[in-house]
């Protein structure tokens, strides 16, 4: 029975693999961010017109650290009273169900035909 040998990948090869997937990760780490579909809270609960920190609901000591950061009642606002929308729709979420279903079919279909490969290179059809 012979012994199996992987393929030498040169480094090159390695080189522009390691490239894509930094590339990769990188970018499904900050597309969401820069397409504003991911990060921060888009609604602010209750406007106020003339806010206090109190009216923020804010303690004498969560009020000294925001001045300490520069802020006042008026420029933390919508910091503080922003919160996150969870609402979805059925047709992203089908979409989103799709492509994962999708994904895992490749993965098997891309691993079934390797592993033919593999054995076929190792035990001959």
């Amino acid at each position: 029975m012979a012994h199996y040998e992987a393929p030498k990948q040169s480094k090159a090869s390695q080189l522009i693999d390691v490239l894509v997937l930094v590339a990769l990760t990188v970018g499904a780490l900050f597309v969401p961010l820069i397409l504003n579909m991911a990060g921060a809270a888009k609604t602010v609960a209750s406007p106020e017109e003339n806010p206090t920190w109190e009216s923020l609901g804010q303690n004498a000591v969560q009020a000294a650290q925001y001045e300490k950061l520069g802020f006042t009642p008026e420029t933390a606002h919508d910091l503080i009273l922003a919160r996150f929308d969870y609402s979805f729709t059925f047709g992203a979420l089908l979409v989103m169900i799709a492509v994962i279903v999708l994904y895992y079919w490749l993965m098997l279909r891309f691993s079934e035909v390797e592993y033919r490969e593999v054995i076929a290179e190792k035990f001959g059809k």
